[in-house]
């Protein structure tokens, strides 16, 4: 171990010493999402300013040579998203100072095999007992455009994982294709904690996990006999007391409208008349009539009492005038002197 470890020591300064520029370390591929990146560590042992170069070639085609990706790259990492997703590349490195370059440091890259699929936006809902868990993405992003990862991989599904906050329950798994899942059967007032993650079956990929949210359930749904019943009950005494209310009521204002606008008893003829002609002047009533042009008739009204008084009185009255009467003729006749005596 020793030996080699001074045997390697012993090239680099050789290296470093003739003038030869190390090829660049631990070159590898970082992508997310299609997002990718190559990356790898600066040679040691050298002196001066360095540079890189980054070129790649297709697989796929064998024809095909070399084209350069960037140069004269001063960090160590160069963005390759601009590669087709659907390629399969070799991408090299190499590490170049003045007029010497290093050896070229290789990796293959094949980005749909290769990049990480990344979690999705998770959004949960809790309602009436369940949990309604909405979620989109991951999306590709080159440049200014956006891309559901789904239209890239064809067959996609998510897979929802979610447990009992704090319990040792086993995990419940529910793969859908859709975008949203409604979590039913689930304990009220209970609280639920949920991942989602993205799962491609054709290319046996599973994407990472979103992050943990947790959720409380509510009330499950169902609604108590009581509840009911006692909503039936005050629902049929509000019927019974606002149905005799109502009518009464609009019998009420019926009678009253009508009393108003459409009386029983009847105005007067010569009122009326009178009414609908403008006054003639400031006497607002026609003069009395005149004395001699009134013709009546005095009626005497008594009761039968008083007419049996009245002729009580009438015959003492009678009498009377009888008596005076003959004391008169008595006076008168005592004052006449015959006139033999006279003479």
């Amino acid at each position: 171990m020793a030996a080699a470890l001074r045997c390697a020591l012993c090239s680099c300064l050789l290296l470093c010493v003739s003038g030869i520029v190390p090829k660049p370390q631990n070159a590898r591929i970082i992508s997310v999402n299609l997002r990718s990146t190559l990356q790898w560590d600066a040679p040691r042992f050298h002196k001066g300013n360095i540079s890189y170069t980054v070129r790649s070639k297709s697989i796929n085609f064998p024809g095909d040579t070399y084209e350069n990706v960037s140069t004269n790259l001063r960090l160590t990492e160069c963005d390759v998203s601009s590669l087709s997703a659907y390629g399969d590349y070799v991408l090299q490195v190499r590490a170049e100072s003045e007029d010497n370059h290093s050896d070229w440091a290789t990796v293959r890259f094949k980005p749909m095999d290769d990049t990480v699929i990344g979690p999705p936006d998770v959004q949960v809902k809790s309602e009436s007992g369940s949990l309604h868990v909405d979620f989109t993405g991951p999306f590709a992003e080159h440049e200014h455009d956006k891309w559901p990862l789904k239209q890239y991989y064809g067959s996609w599904n998510y897979r929802i994982l979610y447990w009992k906050k704090g319990s040792n329950t086993e995990v419940t798994h529910i793969d859908t294709k859709h975008n949203s899942e409604i979590l039913s059967q689930l304990e009220p007032w209970t609280i639920y904690c949920i991942q989602v993650q993205a799962v491609i079956p054709e290319w046996n990929k599973t994407g990472e996990l979103s992050r943990e949210l947790c959720e409380q359930t509510t009330h499950n749904g169902v609604t108590p006999v009581w509840i009911i019943v006692t909503v039936l009950i005050g629902s049929m005494l509000v019927v019974v007391i606002s149905v005799p209310v109502c009518f009464f009521s609009f019998l009420y204002l019926y009678r009253l409208t009508k009393h108003v606008f459409c009386p029983s008893y009847i105005f007067p003829q010569h009122l009326k008349e009178f009414l609908s002609k403008p006054p003639s002047g400031a006497q607002f009533f026609s003069p009395l009539p005149q004395e001699e042009h009134l013709f009546y008739d005095k009626l005497t009204v008594i009761s039968e009492e008083s007419k049996n008084n009245s002729d009580e009185t009438g015959d003492e009255a009678g009498k009377t005038t009888e008596h005076l009467q003959d004391s008169e003729q008595e006076d008168s006749d005592s004052r006449i002197v015959p006139a033999s005596e006279k003479a």
